[in-house]
């Protein structure tokens, strides 16, 4: 018998129930492990910062701390770089915008009924 190495995990496509979950073999459309359970608890503070670690220099506005969901937090990112008119993303539930837009983005939020600060730098 051999052993199962990183590479050979297991079962990956099933012609029963199509493709599985890699975490808890089942189907996908049963699969748990990817729904997002409740939002992180906060201080109820949004918290916009400008990052350049791991980007090669180029910064990034950060908005932390939002009480959302993430189709929620989708939505308010296309509104917050559209306003900045720049590019971003949402990734685990931090939005960052492109280029450094804290100015902007902190007006927003307030406008927006959020409360909101600057944090870092």
């Amino acid at each position: 018998m051999r052993k199962k190495s990183a590479n050979n995990s297991g079962l990956v496509y099933s012609t029963e129930h199509g493709r599985t979950c890699p975490n808890c073999a089942r189907p996908v459309a049963q699969c748990s492990c990817g729904q997002k359970k409740a939002t992180a608890k906060s201080d109820g503070i949004v918290r916009v910062s400008r990052e350049t670690k791991g980007r090669k220099g180029s910064g990034v506005t950060l908005i932390t701390g939002l009480p959302l969901a993430e189709p929620e937090l989708a939505a308010l990112a296309k509104q917050l770089k559209q306003r900045c008119g720049s590019g971003g993303t949402v990734k685990n539930g931090v939005i960052e915008i492109q280029g450094d837009h804290r100015e902007v983005v902190l007006v927003e939020l307030i406008r927006l009924g959020y409360q909101a600060k600057k944090a870092g730098g």
